[in-house]
């Protein structure tokens, strides 16, 4: 099979790509780098879309995964690329914190916090990207979801796993409860990231992590790249579970409405399954992290409840911005994969 092949998206990912492909000699040096490094993220107007900057922080993420072949593993605590990733993730993590809105913050106990959450995630009517494959969504488009889900996907619950040994108590234990589920509870055939594979096999794409990380926008990155940072940094533990509790409490209507979309354009069982499964699944998972998870983490951790509700409030806010994209380009159109990769 053809390697996955990975191409740099400006002067930044080039560099960041080059020294994780080739050793700490190849490409720019020391100040170098971190020149570059200032430069692009000073001048982007908005690091979210900007396919440089999230492109550079994805592979560098990636490192600490395991998750793309040909990174050196030696290089993954190289102290330069770890400066570059803070760097990014620094000025990422402020422009969050500036456009994401948040919502007066409860009081610090479960059944608080979990109103809140749930107020939060109530469904909104109108139109969103769920129904519109669920009703009007061509094959080729269904397709383009499923690329853009597998950066994602295909390490699903990876980057809320960092937060288990962060945790105690009431919290460890209902994250742990939820991670069981999430990886198959011991069956690796139940994996949620194997059986997206098998949708993507299913679908006559290509099951590899990283086979379309050419082909999404920078948006659809900083969707992953925001909880991975998340999930990477302690400091961050409360944003991370408040990005789960909103992940999970908004995942099993939408999972809903894209089964059924997959089945008017002719999928069989095969595919549909990995969105039948969490239909189930997040329904049972949403009490659990709205009131054992987010509701006990700020019970028994107050100064963590402000990141417990931003975190929440960035995933829907990250993941609208990202959903928005493939529905807008959808309806004039377009495709919402890079124009590079479709040339």
């Amino acid at each position: 099979m053809t390697p996955i092949e990975l191409h740099p998206r400006g002067q930044l990912s080039e560099a960041v790509l080059d020294r994780l492909q080739h050793g700490a000699d190849h490409g720019p040096h020391g100040e170098d780098l971190l020149r570059v490094t200032t430069q692009q993220v000073a001048a982007s107007s908005d690091l979210l879309r900007d396919d440089d900057v999230q492109f550079a922080l994805f592979l560098l993420q990636a490192s600490h995964y395991g998750s793309l072949e040909g990174l050196d593993p030696h290089l993954e605590w190289d102290p330069l690329l770890i400066t570059v990733r803070r760097h990014i993730e620094d000025a990422f993590e402020a422009q969050l914190r500036h456009e994401v809105r948040v919502p007066e913050l409860p009081a610090p106990n479960s059944a608080a916090v979990a109103k809140v959450l749930f107020e939060m995630t109530a469904p909104e009517a109108g139109p969103s990207l769920a129904r519109y494959v669920a009703k009007q969504a061509s094959r080729e488009q269904a397709e383009e979801l499923l690329k853009q889900r597998s950066i994602y996907t295909l390490r699903e619950a990876d980057a809320h796993s960092w937060a288990i040994p962060r945790l105690r108590g009431r919290a460890k234990a209902a994250l742990v409860e939820i991670q069981s589920d999430e990886y198959g509870g011991g069956r690796p055939e139940r994996l949620h990231a194997e059986i997206f594979a098998e949708t993507l096999r299913s679908a006559g794409l290509d099951d590899r992590y990283g086979a379309y990380a050419d082909a999404v926008p920078a948006i659809t990155l900083a969707s992953f790249t925001m909880m991975t940072m998340f999930g990477l940094n302690r400091r961050l533990v409360g944003a991370s579970v408040g990005h789960l509790a909103a992940f999970e409490m908004t995942s099993s209507i939408p999972s809903r409405f894209i089964a059924d979309g997959l089945r008017r354009l002719g999928y069989g069982e095969r595919t549909t399954a990995y969105f039948d499964e969490h239909v189930e699944a997040d329904a049972v998972h949403e009490q659990i992290a709205a009131h054992d998870l987010a509701g006990s983490l700020a019970e028994d951790r107050p100064d963590l409840l402000p990141d417990i509700i931003f975190g929440a409030a960035a995933c829907l806010t990250v993941d609208g911005w990202a959903g928005s994209h493939l529905l807008e380009t959808w309806e004039r159109g377009a495709s919402s994969l890079r124009e590079r990769v479709l040339a």
